[in-house]
């Protein structure tokens, strides 16, 4: 382990996310520029999450949750709840605007959040394809349990597995839970690779790795990773971008021109509406 990283906490109102890339650390893990941890939270009745309509280009969104529900509704007309252990994969390419709420009927009482998500940014030959969403259940997801280890392949391929989940370059994205004193072996099957810790004390080669921290992988090399106690984790990374990437609010491009033109089509309504949201998120005034 090379580099261990202590996420920026941001508190809304009640509702804790950390984020751990970018940094100046960590830029990017493979093709991962943007990695946020949300919650573990408990919603008190009548409350939960209203993410207004936004805008993004040039990215793939990826949410994965371990517990609670998101609504997502887009621009495409796509309308799908996101439970515990389903994948949401929405390929912005050169254009998409979203919300993340949470579903009325769960309001109806407490409720709880907890899970990843992720901007995968896309190779610049693919930076402007066709917006796309994907919804993918829980049981289609390459999964085993062994020796204490859970292991699910959320996108990409990993530890001999690959997901259904479409990718645009070689990717590496697997949610790891595991019993207390239960081991795992971390092959370098990718060029860069992270492993984010939710839940739970950990150990990574011997060292002790504290929840909700990131740490860096060596190239190359083995990991041994340990659970001391009941453990959440997030192992992500893959091939290295193409490039430089220049992140402005919800917009990733390899060019600051595009992003600049991605500015003009919100202010002007070119994103397009999400069916039946009339809220937006206007342009933020930096």
């Amino acid at each position: 382990m090379t580099l261990l990283i202590n996420p920026r906490t941001h508190d809304l109102g009640g509702f804790e996310v950390r984020r751990a890339v970018p940094t100046l650390q960590a830029r990017s893990v493979g093709p991962f520029v943007f990695v946020d941890h949300m919650g573990p939270a408990i919603f008190e009745k009548g409350t939960g999450i209203d993410v207004r309509p936004h805008p993004h280009i040039g990215l793939a969104t990826v949410t994965f949750l371990w517990s609670g529900t998101i609504h997502h509704a887009d621009t495409l007309g796509y309308s799908q709840d996101i439970t515990a252990g389903d994948v949401n994969w929405m390929t912005a390419g050169r254009g998409i605007a979203h919300a993340e709420r949470t579903p009325l009927s769960l309001r109806e009482g407490e409720h709880p959040l907890h899970g990843m998500q992720t901007w995968v940014a896309l190779p610049k030959a693919h930076e402007e394809t066709a917006p796309e969403f994907h919804h993918h259940a829980a049981a289609t997801l390459p999964q085993f349990r062994r020796d204490g280890v859970w292991v699910r392949v959320i996108a990409g391929r990993g530890f001999g597995e690959e997901s259904p989940v479409r990718v645009f370059a070689d990717t590496l994205n697997v949610a790891l839970d595991l019993d207390p004193d239960a081991e795992l072996s971390i092959p370098p099957s990718h060029a860069e690779r992270a492993l984010y810790v939710l839940e739970g004390e950990a150990q990574l080669d011997g060292a002790n790795i504290p929840p909700r921290h990131l740490a860096v992988l060596d190239a190359g090399a083995v990991a041994k990773l340990r659970a001391k106690t009941p453990l959440k984790a997030m192992l992500f990374g893959g091939e290295p971008l193409d490039g430089p990437r220049h992140l402005w609010w919800n917009f990733v491009s390899s060019s600051k021109d595009r992003i600049e033109q991605a500015k003009d089509d919100w202010r002007a309504g070119r994103f397009g509406t999400v069916p039946g949201d009339a809220e937006y998120i206007p342009l933020p005034e930096r």
